[in-house]
């Protein structure tokens, strides 16, 4: 997919700035200058230095299972205050990378997250990253995956909606590793206590189950020691009144 010259805004034109098209290998500043001035394109992702522009895709492939699964990211935050997620939200993870991933959760910097608000822009590599791909050959699994790791991702879970599966990778000794589920075939995330997911669930789109299993991880006594740990963390870290 490409955009064509005819499309640009009629400022693109009259500076000159070049259309942005699938495969260009542009630095990020030039990426987002050219972004900028393209107000047809939807989402364009800078993966190792190299545009990606995702084609149309349809409910059954990337709609419905992206709606579900934020869904799911967003019951968490909501009983997890001192968490914040995204949909197709722009981040910048380094000078070759910009993406916009279908979901993510990122633990507020006052409480030691790793990326930060610049600008309005996430800025650094947030603790949850997820995607939903077609199958195991999408990009999602290749090279987003290596700029992932690189940047520090914590956890990186892709939906294979063609495969009828679920990969859920864990940042170990700068290595991304399969997290395997439980006895009980349920994912629970390391990053984020009683983040669990039922992947069977997932994929038969039994979305009552989901939210089920999601409620259990939130009551378990793994989440509430996280939230008294980082709430107890924060507050110690406050100037204390003179």
């Amino acid at each position: 997919m490409s955009i064509g010259i005819e499309e640009r805004s009629p400022e693109a034109k009259a500076q000159g700035v070049p259309p942005l098209c699938a495969g260009d290998r542009l630095s990020r500043d030039e990426f987002e200058r050219r972004y900028e001035q393209m107000p047809h394109i939807h989402k364009a992702e800078l993966i190792e230095g190299v545009v990606h522009m995702p084609s149309p895709v349809s409910a059954e492939e990337h709609g419905e299972p992206h709606f579900d699964f934020n869904g799911w990211l967003f019951v968490y935050r909501a009983y997890t205050p001192v968490v914040r997620g995204g949909d197709n939200s722009t981040l910048r993870l380094d000078l070759d990378n910009e993406s916009q991933p279908d979901g993510y959760l990122r633990l507020l910097a006052e409480y030691g997250g790793q990326a930060r608000l610049v600008q309005g822009f996430v800025t650094g590599a947030p603790e949850l990253i997820g995607e939903i791909a077609a199958s195991s050959v999408s990009y999602d699994l290749h090279d987003k995956l290596n700029a992932y790791r690189r940047n520090g991702v914590r956890e990186y879970v892709v939906w294979r909606v063609w495969d009828g599966a679920v990969d859920w990778f864990v940042l170990r000794g700068g290595r991304f590793e399969k997290l395997s589920p439980s006895s009980d075939g349920i994912y629970r995330s390391e990053s984020f206590p009683g983040l669990w997911l039922d992947p069977a669930a997932v994929m038969r789109g039994d979305v009552a189950r989901v939210l089920q299993v999601l409620q259990q991880g939130l009551a378990s006594s793994e989440h509430a020691e996280f939230m008294q740990r980082l709430t107890s963390k924060s507050s110690s870290d406050r100037p204390r009144p003179q």
